[in-house]
């Protein structure tokens, strides 16, 4: 999906941290790659630059990195 501006939907069930979910959502490869580019600051949640690796996604909640986004699906 590199780069089609589209936004896949993924869904998760319970909670789901932002390094996983990136892994999970096949923005990055590996766990590792998903520390490096959210502490550089690459990955936004929600338009917003997050750093944090350890941050708790919700539901609707779109993350985007290196040009794909992603949103988190939470079934109720």
């Amino acid at each position: 999906m590199a780069g089609t501006g589209g936004i896949r939907p993924v869904e998760v069930t319970g909670t789901i941290r932002l390094g996983q979910f990136l892994k999970l959502a096949g923005l990055v490869e590996h766990g590792a790659d998903a520390k490096d580019v959210v502490a550089s600051g690459e990955v936004t949640v929600n338009g917003r630059a997050e750093t944090r690796r350890g941050r708790q996604l919700a539901g609707g909640d779109v993350v985007a990195f290196g040009g794909d986004r992603a949103r988190v699906i939470a079934p109720e």
